[in-house]
């Protein structure tokens, strides 16, 4: 595959899990950092998450995992939980996720994770979570 074949499966990858956003990361980082959201396009999406072994739904849950284990990731947070969202994910299972993640890497990450959860569902109605 070209690099321009790579970063158009990206721009197709990422439209079809975050709603349209390859256009907002690549314009938010257009100023500063082009080339940083063209690797982000090319190779997080193009290459990385358009591979077939774990369906989206599957690599969303993985990536807000391993962003609350990280902490400090709350705005990459709420853009996956949202995108968890897009690719069918419940907000009891998101939740169910940060809970299990409060276990592993400690309550505040969890927390922290758990109140950006708390926006992103809030903005789309979702809230109150019921079977959580």
């Amino acid at each position: 595959m070209t690099e321009e074949e790579r970063y158009q499966l990206g721009v197709e990858t990422m439209n079809a899990v975050g709603d349209g956003s390859a256009q907002r990361v690549i314009e938010s980082l257009g100023d500063i950092a082009p080339d940083m959201a063209r690797q982000i396009v090319s190779w997080g999406f193009g290459e990385v998450y358009s591979r077939p072994a774990l369906v989206p739904r599957d690599r969303q849950l993985l990536t807000l995992g391993m962003l609350t284990a990280l902490g400090g990731c709350e705005p990459q947070l709420e853009v996956h939980i949202g995108t968890a969202l897009n690719v069918g994910l419940t907000p009891a299972e998101i939740v169910e996720a940060l809970l299990q993640a409060a276990a592993y890497c400690g309550f505040p990450k969890a927390l922290n994770a758990t109140f950006v959860a708390k926006k992103v569902f809030g903005e789309r109605g979702l809230l109150p979570v019921t079977g959580a």
